[in-house]
């Protein structure tokens, strides 16, 4: 069986070449989505010690924002415009989703001109039926393979890892962090005004300096990436 699939192969192959070339293009997008998504699914779990850099600029343009407009009021928006932007050699995951079912009708159709082909140049069936095998083959493939991977189902579950990391760790550590600045810029001022009042008076300067409180201050920010 395997010979004469490659004697039919090797027979017709401006034909089972670009066939077989679709099919597997087709294969590769699925994977690649499947293998994307997995692995950022995985970082998500751990989600404030990720090495991903799409995840840390995730985290540094939502701490941006939650700065400039101090809070950040619909953040599955926010999520859902960072799964969109996701994109693998230049394609984002949903068209690649499209491009693999795509390559697979086009290899049917290149699979049916194939067959047309044949019965108009007179060949025997045996030459003919293998082009409708390898039809139903490819269809099957794309279809097990997009049970597998599941990219919807993926996606779902990453998207509920980004709002939930989101909503219930990062803006409580934000809130936190801003209290510890304001409260940190109050003690300077404070402790601004106890210098001037002292060194008037012709007593010591505080204990904690200006170029101290600034390096205290820049720690704090670093809560923030």
């Amino acid at each position: 069986m395997v010979v004469d699939m490659l004697q039919f192969v090797l027979k017709h192959p401006e034909f089972m070449i670009p066939i077989l070339i679709l099919l597997s293009l087709s294969i590769i997008c699925q994977i690649s989505m499947g293998v994307l998504c997995h692995r950022l699914i995985w970082e998500s779990e751990n989600m404030s010690s990720t090495a991903n850099k799409s995840l840390q600029q995730l985290k540094l343009k939502f701490s941006s924002c939650c700065k400039l407009h101090e809070g950040m009021s619909n953040i599955p928006v926010f999520v859902d415009k960072y799964m969109n932007q996701l994109k693998i050699g230049g394609f984002s995951l949903s068209v690649l989703k499209h491009l693999s079912g795509q390559l697979v009708l086009l290899s049917i159709l290149l699979s049916g001109i194939g067959a047309c082909s044949g019965i108009v140049t007179g060949e025997s069936v045996l030459y003919i039926v293998p082009y409708y095998v390898i039809s139903f083959l490819g269809l099957y493939c794309y279809f097990v393979i997009s049970s597998l991977v599941d990219i919807s189902g993926k996606t779902q579950i990453l998207r509920t890892n980004l709002i939930d990391y989101l909503e219930n760790h990062l803006v409580n550590r934000l809130e936190q962090t801003t209290l510890d600045l304001k409260l940190v810029q109050g003690e300077e001022s404070e402790k601004k005004e106890g210098v001037a009042q002292k060194t008037e008076d012709g007593q010591e300067a505080p204990v904690l300096s200006r170029s101290e409180a600034q390096e205290l201050e820049s720690l704090l920010r670093e809560f923030l990436i």
